[in-house]
């Protein structure tokens, strides 16, 4: 069922479903989370820790992904970081050409 371009599609996260209405160019991303999530829950159960329901399994597995995301995030920023120190040597070393005439 589509409405005002959307699309409807069912994800099983944790084993249970969950019906989305998304843009469906955005299908396969939201199928690949699908399946990044669900293989977190499976390693979490698999680890069989005492006292963990499917509940703390989604919890862990809601927390690694952050984790992920927000190191993924400080490598960029750690990579503009030095983008902006190599523009600056880089002035810094045609300063000095431009000062013997090269």
């Amino acid at each position: 069922m589509e409405t005002s371009g959307k699309q409807s599609i069912k994800l099983k996260i944790g084993g249970k479903d969950y019906s989305l209405s998304i843009d469906p160019v955005k299908e396969e991303l939201y199928r690949l989370a699908e399946r990044e999530v669900n293989a977190y829950v499976a390693k979490f159960e698999k680890a069989r820790i005492d006292g963990f329901a499917k509940q703390d399994c989604l919890a862990l597995s809601a927390l690694q992904l952050a984790i992920s995301n927000i190191a993924m995030a400080q490598s960029r920023e750690v990579g503009n970081e030095d983008v902006k120190r190599l523009a600056a040597v880089t002035e810094e070393i045609e300063g000095y050409l431009d000062k013997i005439g090269i």
